[in-house]
């Protein structure tokens, strides 16, 4: 399967071609971790998460090696530290464990690898003092600084020349810059600070050389993917070019770069000033008296937008997303063989099964928007109401190419399904649903006597009204609840 990406770098859509398909390496840039991640930081997440599922697909788990750091050596980190009293590393600890339970929430799988800056200050430091030593670095007061002047390609990632980066950057004045665009690598720290020491001094690392160290360190002098939010592209990865190709010329960094859009809410720019500011684990556990939302839905929503384009996260879309995910899953439910299946052999059964269609849209640029309607299309003949297919049929190829479709996109139908049992044994453990069942079974009976249905109308439209997915036949009445089922809007119903 040949794979296109837009590759940031040379703005084209390329075949993709890795340094050694035996070794593929990706890196992505991970959060600071000193908050809740909010739901823009999660975009990139899926997204790379997505191209990981691809790259395993295509050339094998054991041969893809995924990277995205944590950084956890930050002012921010430092301005919370002091506001709490309570210590650096108590924080980082927690919100690294926010962060990675929030990502898995929403169907993420963890990289192969998640360094930790602190954990590569030595190497920050080697890295430093090898570009001091090219020219390509200098210490001034107690800071090292990177001369942006050095790197003749400085400005190709974003399109940039040095005189309008200077013009329309907010860049630090400072005395001992000899470029106000040089940026720093090495800092100096105050007593109450954290700091290493290093032939400049006790200090810490400024941002952009943390990433360069670790990849270094992790996937080589040249690696296959860089990716990130596009509002990383400059400084952030302008930076890390830099500074790598300088440390490391005889090597290239990253040769695809990838960024992903920007996300909104409700049509307007994530503001805390207009009040749509919200954070993954407020979305999952819902907020504002609003119901909590299933990873699966957010992911499902996230992934109905390219990656390149903005996104736009609307309650309606999760509404829809939340309808069509509970369909599929309940194409499932009807054929346990399917996840029978899937659960001797979860890797062959993802490998054999993924339909082409769906493959090929993923291969695309990661056209996660396309291969969504490709797998409602192939869903339709099996849609609840279609019937029961065995799994020699015709119709089991599209049953098991959606579960296998939604396992590369990383939507977990199997996890999705048991949501709704665990929902429905929660709303019909006191039987209210049986007996309404029941009920509206007799209302229609005495109707088709009396002709006069007005009872079993009135009776239906508060059940739909309350969620419940209504099926009447002349043997029986079958109530479910739905996706936006509301057991409180039951009450009176019997009475």
């Amino acid at each position: 399967m040949t794979i296109k990406l837009t590759n940031s770098k040379t703005r084209k859509k390329e075949i993709f071609e890795p340094i050694d398909p035996n070794n593929v390496r990706m890196y992505v840039c991970g959060p600071t971790v000193y908050d809740r991640a909010h739901i823009g930081n999660a975009r990139p997440v899926i997204v790379f998460d997505v191209l990981y599922r691809l790259l395993r697909h295509v050339y094998g788990p054991e041969h893809v090696t995924y990277v995205r750091n944590f950084t956890d050596v930050d002012d921010k980190i430092n301005v919370r530290a002091a506001e709490s009293g309570r210590s650096i590393r108590e924080i980082t600890d927690e919100t690294t464990q926010w962060y990675l339970d929030d990502m898995r929430a929403v169907g993420a799988m963890d990289p192969d690898q998640m360094p930790r800056a602190t954990e590569f200050i030595g190497a920050m430091i080697s890295m430093i003092e090898g570009l001091i030593a090219n020219g390509h670095a200098y210490a001034a007061e107690g800071h090292v600084l990177f001369s942006v002047e050095s790197y003749k390609d400085y400005g190709k990632l974003s399109g940039r020349s040095i005189d309008d980066m200077i013009a329309g950057a907010r860049v630090e004045v400072a005395p001992y810059k000899r470029n106000p665009m040089d940026f720093v690598l090495w800092k100096p720290s105050s007593d109450d600070l954290p700091g290493w020491e290093s032939p400049w001094g006790r200090g810490r690392p400024g941002w952009h050389i943390e990433c360069s160290a670790m990849s270094y360190e992790l996937l080589g002098e040249t690696f296959d993917i860089h990716g990130g939010g596009n509002d990383l592209m400059f400084p952030h990865h302008e930076n890390e070019i830099a500074q790598s190709c300088c440390a490391h010329p005889q090597g290239g960094f990253a040769r695809y770069w990838l960024h992903n859009e920007m996300l909104q809410v409700e049509g307007k720019k994530m503001s805390k000033s207009l009040g749509n500011f919200f954070t993954v684990r407020d979305l999952l556990d819902g907020h504002d008296g609003m119901p909590g939302v299933p990873g699966e839905v957010i992911r499902f929503v996230f992934l109905s937008t390219h990656y390149r384009k903005p996104m736009d996260w609307t309650a309606e879309k999760a509404r829809i997303a939340e309808i069509q995910l509970t369909n599929w899953a309940q194409v499932i439910r009807a054929h346990p063989w399917a996840i029978a299946e899937k659960n001797l052999n979860p890797e062959k059964f993802s490998q054999s099964w993924v339909p082409v269609d769906v493959l090929a849209a993923i291969s695309d640029d990661l056209n996660t928007s396309l291969a969504i309607s490709q797998l409602i299309a192939l869903s339709k003949p099996v849609l609840p109401g279609s019937g029961f297919f065995e799994p020699d049929s015709e119709e089991a190829s599209n049953i098991r190419g959606l579960l296998a479709g939604c396992d590369i996109l990383g939507i977990d139908l199997v996890k999705y399904l048991e949501r709704i049992l665990l929902k429905e044994k929660e709303t019909q453990g006191d039987g209210r649903l049986a007996k309404l069942a029941d009920h509206l079974f007799a209302l229609r009976q005495a109707a088709m006597e009396t002709k006069d249905f007005s009872a079993v109308d009135e009776m239906k439209t508060a059940l739909l009204d309350a969620g419940v997915e209504v099926r009447m036949s002349k043997t029986g009445v079958e109530l479910e609840p739905g996706p936006n089922f509301d057991v409180a809007k039951l009450e009176g119903l019997l009475s």
